[in-house]
């Protein structure tokens, strides 16, 4: 996939959607290397602007994001991906960053 990491210093915006429910669960950012584990494992890794480092989404909670598709929007500067979350997906035990539970 070609995309322009050079727009915003290396990284691109990737907006995470529940493949099934089609509803937006979070908004990460991923350099060259998390969109390269992201495909090679399946599972989404981000690149942590606080952290400086590479981290995939439930290292820890156990809550992974698996990866059913991806695409680049016509800039070429944004993924969309679509995902089958397992578990809440926000760190305050919702099923998205913006306080919403699933139905």
């Amino acid at each position: 996939m070609d995309l322009d990491f050079d727009k915003m210093d290396g990284l691109v915006p990737a907006i995470i959607q529940d493949a099934d429910t089609r509803v937006v669960l979070m908004l990460g950012f991923m350099n060259e290397d998390a969109y390269k584990k992201t495909v090679e494992t399946g599972k989404v890794t981000f690149f942590s602007r606080t952290k400086q480092r590479l981290w995939t989404k439930g290292e820890t909670s156990g809550n992974f994001l698996n990866v059913v598709s991806i695409k680049v929007d016509c800039d070429k500067d944004t993924l969309l991906i679509k995902v089958h979350p397992v578990g809440p997906v926000c760190h305050t035990g919702t099923d998205t960053c913006w306080g919403e539970e699933n139905k």
